[in-house]
């Protein structure tokens, strides 16, 4: 029975994972995070629960004992912060893991890695993962996750096969990034829809990740060395899915607007006060969180379709609506 090994798994994404592994009969699951938040849980559920720090050798090398497969969720995903915290936590703890594995002889690794390595602040529709990329990364998170994936990649075929998976937007339960941050900025009256509030973009259900992951461990030799795009393969009007959510939820309806234009300006000051005063600090306002709520975004993933024979197995509205019932609970 083979052992799997998930990383961030007090997280949102690697918890979700680390929970549905245990539930199948086919893998036993050791699961790690720096933070214990989820231990207890997630140990009831049948994981191992092993709390360390990734950019530790020896540490990283005991935890990979025994383990055959390891898919790696953990990352630093905040949209900024300094440069030294998202090198050491998406590169150098990437690197050390993957050696790990190579010397302790795991035969597999799946990278959790990011569309946001295609955003330029500008509309795009079914990118494929062949597009070239932007000159320069938008920010720090996708600059050290693009350097991560490549290191991964990379390493396919020496010892050990790897691959990469690009999941786009993901909700569902349990969601600490996308919707908590509207919901937070909506609470403080600062949600306005951004430009015409006719954005279509492409989310995934955190299930449709997991699926794509069980897909990716069990994908022939020929789709390995290769990153993968996923999504719910169902393009949504972004602002009609939020106010849903936002009505589901007992909120009204987000109706102000603001020109895009102004918004990338207000949040390059606001991003430049920050870098002067408050340079640990997140600021309120970035230009990509504006491409986030203003920008198309729509990714092609007939790659993971051919390759991966990846189906995504949970609607968008099915995502959301356990989402809404999840936060009610809370």
């Amino acid at each position: 029975m083979p052992q799997l090994l998930i990383t961030g798994a007090s997280g949102f994404l690697g918890g979700r994972t680390a929970a549905h592994f245990a539930s199948l009969p086919d893998f036993t699951v050791r699961a790690t995070s720096r933070s214990t938040k989820k231990a207890e849980a997630l140990t009831e559920l049948g994981c191992v629960f092993v709390p360390g720090d990734l950019t530790n050798a020896s540490f990283v090398q005991q935890l990979l004992d025994g383990v055959d497969i390891v898919v790696h969720c953990a990352a630093l995903s905040s949209p900024y912060g300094p440069k030294s915290a998202f090198e050491s936590a998406n590169i150098l703890a990437t690197e050390t893991l993957l050696q790990a594995a190579k010397n302790a002889g795991v035969s597999k690794f799946v990278f959790i890695s990011t569309p946001t390595v295609y955003v330029d602040l500008q509309p795009k529709f079914n990118v494929k993962e062949s597009d070239p990329l932007p000159p320069k990364p938008v920010n720090r998170y996708a600059e050290t996750k693009l350097q991560a994936e490549r290191i991964v990649l990379a390493a396919n075929g020496m010892g050990i096969k790897t691959l990469a998976l690009r999941p786009r937007a993901i909700i569902g339960a349990e969601d600490t990034v996308i919707f908590p941050r509207v919901l937070n900025a909506y609470e403080k009256g600062k949600l306005k829809i951004v430009g015409k509030g006719d954005n279509i973009c492409d989310l995934t259900c955190a299930r449709n990740v997991i699926e794509a992951i069980h897909c990716a461990i069990q994908a022939p030799d020929h789709a390995f060395g290769e990153a993968y795009n996923i999504t719910n393969d169902e393009p949504v009007n972004f602002w009609e899915m939020l106010n849903y959510a936002l009505e589901s939820l007992g909120y009204n309806r987000v109706h102000k607007k603001v020109p895009k234009g102004l918004a990338i300006r207000v949040a390059g000051l606001v991003e430049s006060y920050y870098k002067l005063f408050h340079p640990h600090k997140e600021p309120t306002l970035t230009a990509y969180g504006i491409a986030v709520l203003a920008d198309h975004f729509t990714m092609d993933i007939s790659k993971a379709k051919s390759h991966l024979n990846y189906r995504p197995v949970m609607t968008t509205q099915q995502g959301i609506d356990e989402f809404i019932a999840w936060h009610k609970q809370q």
